[in-house]
């Protein structure tokens, strides 16, 4: 079972469920999280070798889509909303197209159902290896030993670093070696024809114009909305338009 965080209670809405993106955690997602709590509830969680959730022997989308299940049959009475950022909304993708009758309705945040270069996290391995943490004293001091990457991406894969148990909450390497799984997407099954709501950072190129034809096919029933002056972690970028954006297409189900 993934570690889960709960906001909100119980209602006679939908649930809401959230899957993070590579690299992170479900608390990136708790101020979006605390906000739309406040109609139904949310739960946020940590993804297989990320955060507080188990560290496992693979890393693909199968598998995760499956950790998203457990959650969803076991926590959430059997059917509910899902929300997935980049590898997150992989995950949900995945789960719609292979177990629609658990997923009510679905957000997928910057990502498209197609195969994107694998080097594109090059960068962010080296930087964490550069990054012992059995010795490094202090963020700080971690963050000037990254310095392959921009000081906000540094921050933003600090977090995941322990330094009471001296240890990355990531699994850094099956993350790297699955790269090419997570990379990837082979589309299977029937169509999810469940409402499906897809934000693209305007200033991203994860979603273009030329994949929305493969998204409408995948999902019939999408709506393709952009988010201006956003990059691909629309939700640190323009909070307020995620929420706004989430809140509406959540409230025209229940």
């Amino acid at each position: 079972m993934l570690h889960l965080t709960r906001h909100g209670s119980a209602s006679a809405r939908m649930p809401l469920l959230i899957a993070h993106g590579l690299f992170g955690s479900g608390r990136n997602w708790a101020t979006i999280a605390r906000s739309l709590a406040e109609s139904r509830e949310v739960v946020t969680v940590d993804m297989r070798n990320h955060g507080d959730s188990a560290w496992t022997e693979t890393h693909d989308y199968p598998g995760m889509a499956g950790d998203l299940a457990e959650v969803i049959e076991t926590e959430l009475g059997g059917r509910a909303a899902v929300m997935g950022h980049s590898m997150g909304g992989k995950a949900a993708m995945t789960l719609a197209l292979s177990q629609p009758d658990l997923v009510e309705r679905l957000i997928v945040v910057d990502i498209a159902p197609v195969a994107y270069p694998d080097n594109r996290q090059e960068q962010q391995f080296t930087a964490m290896r550069a990054v012992d943490p059995a010795t490094v004293k202090s963020r700080s001091e971690a963050q000037r030993l990254m310095t392959n990457i921009e000081p906000g991406v540094a921050a933003f894969l600090l977090q995941s670093l322990d330094l009471g148990a001296r240890r990355w909450k990531l699994n850094i390497d099956l993350l790297e070696r699955e790269m090419p799984n997570m990379v990837d997407f082979r589309p299977e099954g029937a169509p999810y024809v469940g409402p499906a709501l897809f934000l693209a950072g305007a200033h991203s190129d994860y979603v273009t114009d030329a994949h929305h034809p493969l998204i409408r096919a995948w999902f019939p029933n999408a709506r393709i909305e952009t988010i201006a002056d956003a990059g691909h972690w629309v939700h640190a970028d323009r909070p307020q338009a995620v929420l706004d954006a989430a809140g509406e297409f959540l409230h025209e189900g229940s």
